[in-house]
Parts: C-alpha cells; structure tokens; sequence
C-alpha cells in the first residue's frame, strides 16, 4: 500500500510539472504572437503612411508644374519656383530609400511647401492683373495703330489725288506756257538770202557764184506781236549746205537748243525788238569758198524756229 503511494505521488508531480511546462510554452506562444502581431500593425502603418506621403509629393508635383507653365505664359519669374521644383524632386527621391521615415518630418516639409505655393498664388494673381492689363493696353494700342494706319491710308489717297491734281495743273500750265510762248515767239518773214562782193556790191536772185560770195546778207523783217515782250532778241542763222552739214566760221558758230534738242549754228546776231515790223540784216562770212549746190538757211529765237531761206551756189 505504500509503494502504490508513492508512485501516485510521483505521478502527481510529473503531471503537474508538464502541466507548468506547458503553460509556460502557451504564454510564451501567446506573447509572441501578440508582438508578431504588433509588428505587422506597425509595418502597415509605416507603408501607409509612406503611400500617403508619396501621394501628397506628388500632388504638390503636379500643382508645381502648372504654376511654372502659368508663371511663364504670363511673363513672371521662375527663380523660385524651379529652386523649389527641384527641392521637391529631392524629396520625392529621398522617400524611396529613407530608412528613418518620419511622417512627422515629412508634415512639416509639405507644409512648407503649400505655405509657398499659397504665398505664390497672391504672386500669381497679381501677374494676372498686370497681363490682362498688358493685354487691354495692347488692345488699345494695335486700334490706335489701326487707326492711324487708316488715316495714312487717306492721307495716301488725299496725297495720291493732290499729286495727281498738281500734275494735272503743272500738264495745263505747261500747256498754256507752251501756247503763250508760242503765240509771243517772233516770226521772221520775207526772208532772202543776198550775196555780198569783196567791193560791197550786193547780188540778189538767190543763185550766185562761188566766187562772187564774200559775204552773205541774210534779211527778213519781224512782224509786230500783241504779246511779245519788246527786249533784246538773240537770233541764230543755221546755214546748211546741199549735205546738210552746217556751214560754220571758226569763233562764230556754235551749239543751241532749240525744242528740247542740240543743235549747230552758223552764226548768232542779238537784235533789240522794238515790235514795228521792223527790218532785221544780219551778215555772214567765212574764209573758205562754198562749194556748189543749193543751201539752206534757218532761224532760230528763244527756242524756235522763227523762219527759212534758201540760195544756191554754182
């Protein structure tokens, strides 16, 4: 009876031993689950918050972005704004590898950051202002310019139809000129050709030998003219020979122009008009004989011809 004691005693205590073993392993199984447990909590958190930073950084990108391109349509600075771009773009970069992530640290960053784009935006509304009153003055002056365009196209056409209107009167008044001019030009009439002899004797008819000319007397009479001017008149004789080359004398003739053209003369004789139908001699001479054949004799006074003659030489 007592060996069978003892044994049941000691099979108490083995019993109640595992018993305590095994307690002691389902505590520990217990509290390793639960901190296994916390730690999964942990990590969730941590890469939710870091998706959420991410998420906000690249908000923050985005809207970055926008004031950038607005800020260059408009004309502004964008010192600042690529200084923080670029910030912004580091830390993006950082979040990816940051082992001691901080949602705290990064709060305060982002922070910062809508803190500089609402101090931006008062930037921005004022940039707004001032284009859109850079645009109302463009406005007002591509109008002003439009409008002066306008009146230089009238004041073109005004010039155009005035240019137009002086040529027309300068066409009318050089008409007229051309006409008083004519109308008071001398007319030289009853004009003969007289070859003068060494002894003075004077030869008429027209045909005369070579050898009989010393001298030739042209003479003509200058009928009177209601609106000619009574001044000195310079007259020019153009003697042509059968070739129509002009008979000339060395020192005597010389070159006129006579509507709008050159020409050569024989000799140049200045007469004072007195407007009486006066009768006008004018004497030529020259050294060589003159060959045969007929010749021609014009003349010519302030620019026209007034006359013409002819005589022959055998």
């Amino acid at each position: 009876m007592e060996v069978t004691g003892n044994k049941q005693g000691n099979l108490n205590i083995i019993i109640g031993a595992l018993v305590g073993v095994l307690a002691l392993l389902a505590y520990l199984f217990i509290g390793s689950r639960n901190e296994t447990l916390e730690v999964q909590r942990l990590l969730t958190t941590k890469v939710e918050q870091l998706a959420s930073t991410q998420v906000r950084l690249d908000s923050l990108s985005k809207v970055l972005d926008e004031k950038i391109a607005e800020v260059r349509q408009l004309g502004g600075s964008l010192t600042k704004l690529e200084k923080i771009r670029r910030q912004l773009e580091t830390d993006k970069q950082k979040l990816k590898y940051d082992l001691n992530f901080s949602l705290q640290q990064y709060n305060l960053k982002i922070g910062e950051y809508n803190e500089f784009l609402a101090q931006n935006d008062v930037e921005i509304r004022k940039l707004r202002r001032e284009y859109s009153s850079l645009l109302s003055r463009a406005r007002v002056l591509e109008q002003e310019k439009q409008t002066i365009l306008n009146e230089n196209e009238g004041l073109k056409q005004e010039k155009e139809v005035l240019a137009q209107t002086v040529v027309d009167y300068s066409r009318q008044n050089a008409d007229l000129t051309s006409k008083v001019t004519l109308a008071s030009a001398m007319q030289a009439v009853n004009v003969a050709v007289l070859a003068v002899a060494p002894n003075g004797r004077e030869r008429t008819g027209s045909s005369y030998k070579a050898s009989r000319i010393d001298r030739l007397k042209i003479t003509f009479v200058m009928p009177s003219n209601p609106v000619a001017v009574k001044n000195n008149k310079d007259i020019y004789v153009r003697i042509l020979d059968a070739n129509g080359a002009v008979v000339s004398d060395n020192g005597i003739g010389g070159v006129t122009w006579v509507e709008g053209r050159e020409i050569g003369y024989s000799t140049r004789q200045t007469v004072p008009f007195e407007n009486n139908d006066q009768h006008v001699d004018i004497l030529f001479r020259r050294d060589a004989p003159y060959k045969p054949g007929a010749y021609q004799v014009e003349l010519y006074a302030e620019g026209f011809k007034i006359g013409s003659g002819s005589f022959e030489v055998k």
